[in-house]
């Protein structure tokens, strides 16, 4: 808890305005991506009876909603390549248990959703969109993407010590992920044929699921979620298990 609080404030440590920028990115990013997706390129979303879809506001909030939950898995897996590079003298530590580095950056990944997740809920009281009971299933929904996320981070960061290119990899993957989730457009809105491919995207479920309990006050898909989170702790377990035995190789590489 220590490490992820000084990781927080050492991001603004500096700056004039401190941690409020925390706030601000969040604002501006959704003033940008609406103005550009729903403006310039005339973005719309499903015709449907569903008064999100006829709000005028209906892509700002759904945009949102999607870009939190991407950038909290972005934040971790752009992070996770060069932690151990970053924290070499943990390294020569024999004591200090490097696993908890993801943890860490997902410590501080998730202070920042959190705080998007806060003007989220504040845009929906100034248009007065009613808030939905079904937002407190918001992070049963969002937990396995978290332990998918350790087990991804895990492993990169193990891979990363031994093959340094895999950061500039990682840069591509995501943000091939970025366009290829249901993020700047609905999954409804895909021909059949491609929807379901759509779902092999680890984001595409949770994005679409988060939506459903914050803007739509529809109850979670539990079956998917059970079996999200059979995936999500097995690929945990083997990032681990992976971590702890390429470990003992960290010190030689270094």
């Amino acid at each position: 808890m220590q490490m992820i609080k000084r990781e927080v404030i050492g991001r603004y440590r500096g700056s004039f305005l401190g941690l409020f920028w925390s706030f601000i990115n969040p604002i501006l990013m959704l003033a940008i991506y609406t103005f550009v997706f729903s403006v310039v390129f005339k973005t719309r979303l499903d015709q449907s009876d569903n008064a999100i879809y006829n709000d005028k506001f209906a892509f700002a909030l759904s945009l949102f909603a999607g870009l939190i939950i991407f950038n909290l898995l972005s934040e971790c897996l752009s992070r996770a390549p060069g932690l151990i590079l970053a924290n070499i003298n943990y390294v020569k530590k024999i004591i200090f248990p490097l696993e908890i580095l993801p943890w860490v950056a997902l410590g501080s990944a998730l202070f920042h959703a959190s705080v998007s997740f806060l003007v989220l809920l504040l845009l929906l009281l100034l248009i007065d969109h009613p808030i939905h009971w079904t937002l407190i299933y918001l992070p049963i929904i969002v937990l396995p993407l978290l332990l998918l996320i350790m087990g991804l981070s895990w492993l990169l960061a193990s891979i990363g010590v031994f093959v340094r290119d895999i950061g500039q990899f990682i840069g591509l993957i995501l943000t091939m992920l970025l366009f290829m989730s249901p993020i700047f457009y609905p999954a409804s809105a895909l021909p059949e044929s491609v929807r379901d491919y759509l779902f092999l995207n680890p984001l595409t479920f949770i994005i679409e699921q988060a939506r459903a309990v914050i803007l739509y006050g529809q109850l979670p898909n539990w079956f998917g979620l059970t079996v999200y989170y059979m995936i999500a702790l097995l690929i945990a377990w083997a990032g681990l298990v992976w971590f702890e035995k390429t470990r003992k190789g960290f010190a030689d590489v270094l």
